[in-house]
């Protein structure tokens, strides 16, 4: 059964979700994971790919746009996609998801990761997701994130 991790931020700004998620997907990778992640909009896709290739000037994350004209060999090679698909053509054991709803594709990951900015938007929402998980019996696990850890 998928795993679901919270992520609580104390940071409110939406560049410290986008930068938790480069953590992340940059821990998943060097345990040498295929990871999904899940954006609201195609500009935040646009952004978060950005955004994996300057946030860390020490990293290497190996990422692509998942888009519907992306070659299929090149999808397959490529441990991290970014995407706003309605179900990734991609087998993933990480789905991190940056967008407001439960994905209805989640349950094909083994385990998923909610980041929660510090907002009170983003709080009510996680609260939804967290309940809409819950009441389905997934295993839960909460993480409280400083903003030193952002």
């Amino acid at each position: 059964m998928t795993r679901v991790d919270f992520y609580v931020l104390d940071d409110q700004a939406e560049a410290a979700r986008e930068r938790f998620a480069c953590r992340l997907v940059e821990k998943a990778f060097r345990l040498k994971h295929k990871v999904y992640l899940h954006a609201a909009s195609a500009a935040a896709a646009q952004r978060l790919d950005a955004l994996l290739w300057s946030f860390s000037e020490s990293s290497f994350i190996p990422h692509v746009l998942a888009t519907a004209d992306l070659d299929p060999s090149l999808a397959d090679a490529t441990p991290v996609q970014i995407g706003t698909a309605d179900a990734p053509g991609f087998d993933a054991a990480v789905l991190v998801n940056l967008d407001g709803v439960v994905p209805g594709f989640f349950s094909r990951f083994e385990r998923v990761a909610e980041i929660v900015g510090g907002g009170a938007p983003e709080r009510t929402q996680a609260r939804e997701r967290f309940k809409f998980y819950r009441d389905r019996g997934y295993v839960l696990e909460t993480h409280r994130i400083g903003s030193a850890g952002t």
